[in-house]
C-alpha cells in the first residue's frame, strides 16, 4: 500500500515539474496579480476578439463555407413550390397538382387589415429594421440569458423567417443553431436590399405553413373561410395569422378555444400597435369563433374528379418535350403552372348530376333482384375474385398460403365506406367484407366528346373517386352489340347491299368447334335487311354478315377507327366479344358523325406558366396523331341512318319518351354475357357521349335481361344527361342542329323494309317473333326456354303481326311514293 502512495506522489511531482513553465510563461504574459486596468483591458481585448471572430464567422457563412446560401442575383429568380392548377375551358377550377397544397396571392389580394395583424404579432418594427432588428436580437439575449425568461421570443425579424422557410435549415452538430441564425440573417439582408418591404409581406405570407398541408394565405384563407384573403374580416385575419405560432395547436376546425384565445392575443398586439380603437378590440374579442370550413380535397371532390387525375398522370409525358428558360423540365407539382383542359364545366356538371339522378335507380334494381343473395352466386366465383385482389397479391408475394391471406383479410377494423344516401358511412369489417360490399355495387363510365374538334368536354370515371379510383372510361370490357356498327360498316364499306335480306335462324358453324349463335331472346324467322338487323340488334344475321366480310377486314378497320386494343381473329366479335375501353368506343363512333374522318381526341387546350405565359398549345389540329379518313362519306353516312333507326324503332327507342328527347340522334346499344356490362352509345352532331355500366367484376352480373340489358341500365343516364344539356339555355340550340343526310338518290336506293317474311316460315316461328317496335336487344350467346303460351296468347300474338306488317307496308309504301316523287322532280 505505501509503495502504492510513493508511486502516485512520484507521478504528481512530475507532472508538476511540467505544468510549471506554462504557468511561468502565462504570468509573463498576464499582469499578476489582476488590477482593474488590467481586467477592464483585458475584457477590451477579449470582447473585440470575440466580435473579430463573431465577423470572420459571419464572412465565412456569407460566402458558403457552411452550406449553400443564395446571392441577391439567385434571391432576384426565388419562387417557392406552388401548386398547378388545373381549369376547365370556361376557366372553372377543377382542382391543383401539388406536394405542398400552395397557391401564389398576388399583393394586391393581401388586405391592409392582414398586413397590419401579420406585422403587429410577428415583427412590430418591420417598417424600420433592415431585416436584422438589433434591438429586438439583444432583448432576446437579455431575457434568455440574464433573467430566464422561455417566453422572450425568438427574436427573428419576418425576413428571417422568410430566409427560413425559402431555405430549410441544416444540421452542424453543437453549431446548429447558431450558423442557422447566422445564414438566416444574411439572407435576410439580401432580400431587404432586393426586394420592397410589401413585396417581401407577400413572399412571406405565400410561404407560411397553415396546418393540414395547406401552405400560403390563399389557400388558407379558403380553407377555413371560403374567400379570398383581400374577403377576410379582422377576425378572420386574426385567427390565420395567430395559426402561424402554432398550426396543430390554434387550428381553428380542431382546437376552438385554443384558437379563439389566440385570435383575441392578436387582436390586442393591434391594439397595442393603434391598428385598433378601444371599441373594436371590445367588440372583435367578444364574437363567436366561426368557420365556413372547406376541405379542398382537390383529389377526391369538385368536379371531373377522375378526368383530373387522368390529366395527372399524361401530363408528365407531355411536360417533358417543354423546358424552363434554366433547362429543367417543368414540373406540375411545383411550378405552378395553370394547365387549360377541354372540360365543359357545364357539361361536365350535367354528366356528373345525371349519374348521380340514375345510378342508384338501377343499383335499387339490382339489389332487388339479388336480395339477400350473393350476385357472384357461388365461392369458387367469389375465390376467383379474391385471388386477383391487389391486397391478396401481396401477401402471397411474402409467401403467405390461401389460408394464411384470408386469416389475415378476416381481421376487422373501422372503416368507412360509400354509401348512396348518407355519401359515406362508417362500419367496423374486415377487408373480405369491404371486397363483398363493393362488388355489389354497380358502377359507371361516361365521356362525352365534341366531334368536330376531338375535344373532350365529360368525362366521369365512377361514382366516388375517393371510394373507387378506378377510371371506368379507361377501363376494358366486352363490348357487346355496342361493335356491330363497325362491322356493318365494314360490310357497306366493301359494297355489300344494304337491303340485301338474311334469315334471321340459327346456324351451327362447323369450322368454329360447331358454334351456333342464337338470339338473346331466343326468337327466330323472317329475313332482316342490315338495318332492320342492327336496329334489332339480331345475333344470327350479325354473324352471316361478318362471315360473308371476313374478320380480318373488320379488325383493320376497328383499328383505323381508333381502337387499339387487341381485338381477336373469331366470328364472335361480331357480338361484341372485344373488350376495349368506352374512350376507344366513343373515338370510333365519332368518326359516324364526322363523315368518316378519324379526328384524335385531346384534353389539353394549352399550358402556361403561373406568370400567364404560355408554355404549349394543344388547341383543335394541333394533335401529334394527324386526322385520317377511316371510311368513306357515303359509308358513314348510310351508317348514321342505320343507328337512327335503332333510337326511332330500336332498342333505344325508349329514350325519346322517357326524356323527351326529339332531336335528330343516332346510336347503338349493348348488353354481354348474363349482363354483366350495359353499353350506350349517342351520336348527335355535337357530341358523342357513350355510357358504360356494370359491376367491379364481370363474374356479378343482373338476373334478367329486362333488368341488366344496355338499353335499361346505360341508356337512362345517356338520356338524363342529354336531358340536362338540352334545358341548358347554353345548349338548347344543339337540339336544332342535324347530322349529315343522305342524298335522295342514295336514300333511295337503300330504303327497304327492315324485315321479309319467308314462306317457308313456320307458325311456330312466327309466333315466336316479336314484331312490336320496342325490340330486345342481343348481344352475345344466351340460350333461353321456349315459350309456353297460351291459346289466347297465340292469337294476340297473330293479330300483332298482322297489325305490325300493313304498318310496315303501309309506311314503306308511303317511303317509296315520297322518294318517287323527290327522284322524278330532279332530287338528289
Amino acid at each position: 500500500m505505501e509503495s502504492i502512495t510513493e508511486w502516485l506522489r512520484a507521478i504528481g511531482r512530475y507532472i508538476g515539474q511540467g505544468l510549471n513553465p506554462l504557468w511561468q510563461a502565462l504570468r509573463s504574459v498576464f499582469i499578476w496579480p489582476f488590477t482593474w486596468n488590467a481586467m477592464f483591458g483585458y475584457l477590451t481585448v477579449g470582447v473585440a476578439g470575440i466580435l473579430l471572430g463573431f465577423t470572420i464567422l459571419i464572412t465565412f457563412v456569407a460566402n458558403g463555407f457552411f452550406g449553400f446560401v443564395p446571392s441577391k442575383s439567385e434571391l432576384r429568380l426565388v419562387r417557392n413550390s406552388t401548386a398547378s392548377e388545373v381549369y376547365s375551358r370556361d376557366k372553372v377550377l377543377l382542382g391543383r397538382y401539388f406536394f405542398t397544397n400552395r397557391v401564389n396571392a398576388e399583393l394586391d389580394e393581401l388586405s391592409d387589415t392582414l398586413v397590419n395583424a401579420l406585422i403587429a404579432t410577428e415583427d412590430a418594427r418591420f417598417m424600420q429594421h433592415s431585416g436584422i432588428d438589433l434591438r429586438a436580437l439583444f432583448r432576446v439575449l437579455f431575457r434568455s440569458l440574464i433573467l430566464n425568461d422561455d417566453n422572450s421570443g425568438g427574436g427573428s425579424t419576418l425576413s428571417q423567417q422568410l430566409a427560413k422557410n425559402l431555405y430549410p435549415r441544416r444540421t452542424y452538430r453543437i453549431a446548429t443553431m447558431l450558423l442557422n441564425k447566422i445564414r438566416e440573417m444574411v439572407i435576410a439582408r439580401r432580400m431587404e436590399e432586393v426586394y420592397s418591404k410589401k413585396e417581401l409581406l407577400g413572399m412571406y405570407l405565400n410561404t407560411v405553413p397553415f396546418s393540414e398541408n395547406v401552405y400560403g394565405i390563399k389557400v388558407a384563407a379558403q380553407r377555413f373561410f371560403n374567400k379570398s384573403p383581400k374577403q377576410l374580416k379582422i377576425e378572420e385575419a386574426a385567427i390565420l395569422v395567430g395559426m402561424l405560432k402554432a398550426t396543430t395547436s390554434y387550428n381553428p376546425r380542431k382546437n376552438k378555444a385554443k384558437a379563439k384565445e389566440r385570435r383575441n392575443l392578436v387582436l390586442e398586439r393591434m391594439h397595442k400597435y393603434k391598428y385598433l380603437s378601444d371599441n373594436e378590440l371590445d367588440s372583435l374579442a367578444n364574437l363567436p369563433l366561426t368557420l365556413e370550413y372547406d376541405s379542398l380535397d382537390m383529389q377526391n371532390e369538385g368536379l371531373a374528379t377522375y378526368f383530373r387525375e387522368y390529366v395527372r398522370l399524361e401530363l408528365e409525358g407531355v411536360l417533358k418535350n417543354f423546358r424552363k428558360p434554366n433547362g429543367e423540365p417543368y414540373n406540375h407539382y411545383t411550378d405552378g403552372l395553370k394547365i387549360y383542359t377541354t372540360i365543359d364545366a357545364r357539361l361536365q356538371n350535367h354528366a356528373e348530376q345525371a349519374v348521380m339522378e340514375q345510378l342508384p335507380k338501377i343499383q335499387r334494381r339490382f339489389n332487388g333482384e339479388w336480395s339477400n343473395q350473393d350476385p357472384w352466386e357461388n365461392d369458387e366465383n367469389f375465390r376467383k375474385i379474391i385471388e386477383a385482389n391487389p391486397i391478396y397479391q401481396q401477401w402471397k408475394n411474402k409467401g403467405f398460403s390461401h389460408e394464411g391471406i384470408i386469416r389475415r383479410m378476416s381481421e376487422k377494423y373501422p372503416m368507412e365506406l360509400f354509401d348512396w344516401k348518407k355519401g359515406s358511412i362508417k362500419r367496423v369489417m374486415s377487408q373480405l367484407d369491404s371486397i363483398k360490399y363493393y362488388l355489389r355495387q354497380l358502377n359507371t363510365g361516361l365521356i362525352a366528346v365534341e366531334p368536330e374538334t376531338g375535344a373532350i368536354r365529360a368525362w366521369v370515371g365512377g361514382f366516388d373517386h375517393k371510394f373507387v379510383q378506378y377510371d371506368h372510361v379507361k377501363s376494358h370490357r366486352q363490348v357487346g352489340s355496342t361493335f356491330k356498327p363497325i362491322l356493318y360498316a365494314q360490310a357497306v364499306e366493301s359494297g355489300m347491299d344494304p337491303c340485301k335480306y338474311f334469315p334471321n335462324q340459327p346456324k351451327i358453324y362447323p369450322e368454329y368447334e360447331n358454334w351456333q349463335p342464337k338470339n338473346s331472346d331466343n326468337k327466330y324467322g323472317g329475313g332482316y335487311s342490315l338495318e332492320g338487323a342492327l336496329t334489332k340488334s339480331v345475333n344470327t344475321v350479325s354473324v352471316q354478315i361478318i362471315m360473308e366480310t371476313g374478320i380480318n377486314p373488320v379488325r383493320k378497320l376497328a383499328a383505323n377507327m381508333g381502337i387499339k386494343s387487341k381485338i381477336p381473329y373469331a366470328p364472335s366479335i361480331a357480338l361484341g366479344t372485344v373488350e376495349t375501353s368506352l374512350q376507344e368506343m366513343v373515338q370510333a363512333y365519332s368518326v359516324f358523325v364526322n363523315r368518316g374522318i378519324k379526328r384524335p381526341f385531346f384534353f389539353i387546350e394549352r399550358i402556361e406558366t403561373a406568370d400567364g405565359e404560355l408554355i404549349a398549345d394543344f388547341g383543335p389540329n394541333k394533335n401529334v396523331e394527324p386526322e385520317k379518313r377511316a371510311l368513306s362519306e357515303r359509308t358513314a353516312d348510310i351508317m348514321l341512318k342505320m343507328m337512327r333507326s335503332v333510337t326511332q324503332g330500336g332498342t333505344a327507342s325508349s329514350v325519346r319518351w322517357k326524356f323527351g328527347i326529339n332531336s335528330d340522334f343516332a346510336g347503338k346499344t349493348g348488353t354481354t354475357q348474363n349482363q354483366s356490362d350495359g353499353w350506350f352509345i349517342g351520336l348527335t352532331q355535337k357530341l358523342v357521349a357513350g355510357v358504360w355500366v356494370g359491376a367491379e367484376s364481370p363474374i356479378v352480373h343482373f338476373k334478367s335481361l329486362d333488368s341488366g340489358q344496355g338499353s335499361t341500365t346505360a341508356l337512362p343516364i345517356w338520356g338524363a344527361f342529354m336531358q340536362r344539356v338540352y334545358n341548358d339555355p347554353k345548349f338548347s340550340s344543339w337540339k336544332e342542329v342535324k347530322m349529315a343526310e343522305l342524298p335522295d338518290s342514295v336514300r333511295y336506293r337503300i330504303s327497304c323494309a327492315h324485315r321479309i317474311w319467308y314462306p317457308s316460315d313456320s307458325l311456330a316461328d312466327s309466333l315466336n317473333l316479336d314484331p312490336t317496335l320496342e325490340g330486345v336487344e342481343t348481344d352475345t350467346t344466351i340460350i333461353g326456354a321456349d315459350l309456353n303460351l297460351s291459346r289466347e296468347e297465340r292469337k294476340e300474338e297473330r293479330r300483332k303481326r298482322r297489325e305490325q306488317k300493313q304498318l310496315e307496308k303501309m309506311l314503306l309504301n308511303r317511303t317509296k311514293e315520297d322518294e318517287d316523287k323527290k327522284f322524278l322532280l330532279g332530287g338528289n
